[in-house]
């Protein structure tokens, strides 16, 4: 319980300032290849579910560039990856600059993805416990399958995460989280896993 209420926050606050520090260099390098390839800022900034389901800015690296149709509209996601966001994706480096959510306290090293704000109303009541925590840069779904598993078995993990929440757990999902993105495994970006959005996967079934 002390954990939970205090030493996580601290132990994510020391982490993430100590990782901003270390990887900064990499941090660099992304940022200006970005820069140059789409002469913008590198940044993606998206509105996400938080703790409690409130509302807060995710940081990432930017994956896509902005092509649009002769009508005016953006290109499908597919068409529009670059080929550094490829590799960004793939390697989890997209996800960086999330390390100020975490110094922001707006989200935790970790705990459940933050999923878009319209799936709310699609959680079933267990499954809504997966907001009682902060929302993470990796968590127990994603170590055991990230985007390669269905919904269903996602927030069931997200929701056995919060009802095991400890210091050993998080030690445990940090390490599998390192082994899985060097050895690049069930690493499948969200276009590539077939899946539907949460939303539209449950409506289908009403």
């Amino acid at each position: 319980m002390l954990y939970k209420l205090a030493l996580k926050r601290l132990i994510d606050f020391v982490l993430a300032m100590f990782g901003s520090i270390l990887i900064f260099p990499i941090f660099l390098l992304i940022y200006l290849l970005l820069l140059i390839d789409y002469k913008s800022s590198p940044f993606f900034y998206q509105v996400r579910a938080g703790k409690e389901g409130k509302a807060f800015k995710i940081f990432k690296f930017k994956t896509m560039n902005d092509l649009k149709d002769s009508n005016g509209n953006l290109l499908p996601d597919h068409e529009r990856i670059t080929k550094i966001g490829g590799i960004l994706r793939k390697t989890s480096l997209d996800e960086i600059p999330q390390l100020f959510n975490v110094i922001k306290g707006e989200m935790s090293l970790i705990g459940p993805r933050p999923l878009y704000l319209k799936y709310l109303p699609y959680y079933t009541k267990k499954e809504s416990i997966r907001h009682s925590v902060k929302p993470g840069i990796t968590g127990l779904a994603q170590i055991s399958g990230r985007n390669t598993i269905g919904w269903n078995s996602r927030l069931q993990k997200d929701v056995e995460y919060v009802e095991k929440l400890s210091f050993l757990l998080d030690i445990k999902i940090i390490f599998k989280t390192i082994e899985k993105v060097l050895l690049s495994k069930d690493v499948a970006t969200e276009m590539e896993s077939g899946i539907l959005d949460l939303d539209m996967e449950r409506k289908t079934k009403i």
